[in-house]
């Protein structure tokens, strides 16, 4: 979008049947209110097979490298709230209920995070209105917004300073299986009481925070499966515990 102009309605679309991205210390505060995580886990190997190479840079900072067979990966992982439904801090009159502390993907909505996705209003839960009123969100197809240029940074940064707590956690909680990143999704709900857990021993030194562990991928077609193999990864068709991984590609 060349210029966006945009102003919340208040509809509270965008606080329905969505993933939301929290940083580690979000994650902790959501767990402890009593909600709901899912864990997403992505990777491309080390030499670049599976990501465009003008993505690659953004990728790796915000991934961790990790083993896979006999090659090795950058592994991502993201911990987000789980909504099935409303979000469970929307009131009866779309209001948050957290507004105050509401999480950083929250207070960036609806610009994008990654910078190799353009926004687009169609791709949105917003009504048309909200893009026909309001303050200058893009001008010429740049950001002009300098607040929240700066909470967009914020979550690159969380991004990057939280992977290496994050591989740790995973390890604690027996997570192993990763998705080729734009092949698919390994998701992953822990039992949230070992999830606090875990958090509170990487945070407080009781568990190795760079946790080295073999990964494994699953695919979402053989012809994938097959590249990874010759690569020299390691691939899988399960994952631990409440898995499912969500395939990204048909596998016909």
């Amino acid at each position: 979008m060349i210029n966006t102009r945009f102003s919340c309605v208040g509809c509270g679309k965008c606080c329905n049947d969505h993933y939301v991205p929290l940083t580690l210390e979000e994650s902790r505060q959501w767990a402890a209110d009593g909600g709901t995580l899912i864990v997403l886990v992505e990777a491309f190997l080390e030499n670049g097979h599976g990501v465009a190479a003008e993505q690659f840079e953004h990728a790796r900072r915000r991934s961790i490298r990790v083993s896979s067979g006999t090659t090795r990966a950058w592994l991502a992982i993201t911990f987000a709230a789980y909504n099935n439904g409303p979000c469970r801090n929307l009131n009866a009159d779309n209001r948050c209920g957290i507004y105050e502390r509401r999480p950083l993907v929250c207070r960036i909505y609806p610009a994008e995070i990654n910078p190799h996705i353009p926004l687009r209003a169609d791709r949105k839960d917003c009504p048309p209105e909200s893009w026909e009123q309001g303050p200058a969100l893009i001008v010429g197809g740049q950001l002009v917004d300098r607040e929240l240029a700066g909470l967009i940074e914020r979550s690159r940064q969380a991004d990057r300073e939280d992977i290496e707590a994050k591989a740790a956690i995973c390890a604690r909680l027996g997570i192993s299986t990763t998705a080729l990143k734009g092949n698919g999704f390994a998701t992953y709900l822990p039992d949230m009481h070992r999830f606090m857990a875990s958090i509170a021993e990487v945070r407080e030194g009781r568990a190795a925070r760079s946790a080295e562990q073999p990964w494994a991928f699953q695919l979402a077609d053989e012809d994938s499966a097959q590249a990874l193999l010759a690569h020299g990864a390691a691939v899988t068709q399960t994952g631990a515990g409440h898995y499912r991984f969500i395939p990204l590609r048909s596998s016909d």
